[in-house]
């Protein structure tokens, strides 16, 4: 089976080729060559593109898709299950996400200009000042970036 042509991938995904040999540098997508040494795709890529753009508009660090994309099999297009399983994970993350943000708005306007970045008491990032202890800054928003990143 020859596959698709990068341009192909391009054409059906909406995805630059540049992109396409990004995702293919960082281990998101495979290729395979042709005996004529031409580089070809399977469908299945199509659809791990897919995912890609999702988690790009979600937020979820290109990391944690290779992770995730780490774990889908190799031999076959994934099923509902597989995907289920990814969905399920960023689902999660993605409520922490929104609660950390409506918290945020809720308290932005004693946020801007607070400088609480800067000190140990934060009524969004650090309730109950529980985070004195690790020092003055950012402590959480460190924390959280580390997990994410």
């Amino acid at each position: 089976m020859q596959g698709l042509t990068v341009g192909e991938i391009a054409s059906r995904s909406g995805v630059a080729v540049s992109a396409i040999h990004f995702y293919e540098r960082k281990g998101l997508i495979a290729s395979h060559r042709t005996e004529g040494n031409q580089r070809r795709f399977d469908r299945a890529v199509l659809r791990r593109i897919a995912l890609i753009k999702v988690a790009q508009q979600l937020g979820v660090p290109l990391a944690e898709v290779a992770e995730q994309l780490s774990v889908l099999p190799k031999d076959r297009a994934p099923d509902h299950r597989d995907w289920q399983k990814i969905a399920t994970r960023w689902s999660q993350q993605l409520n922490h996400r929104i609660h950390m943000l409506e918290a945020l708005r809720d308290n932005l306007d004693g946020c801007i200009g607070c400088g609480c970045l800067s000190m140990t008491k934060c009524t969004v990032i650090n309730p109950g000042d529980c985070l004195a202890d690790e020092g003055q800054g950012a402590v959480a928003l460190t924390e959280m970036a580390a997990v994410e990143g």
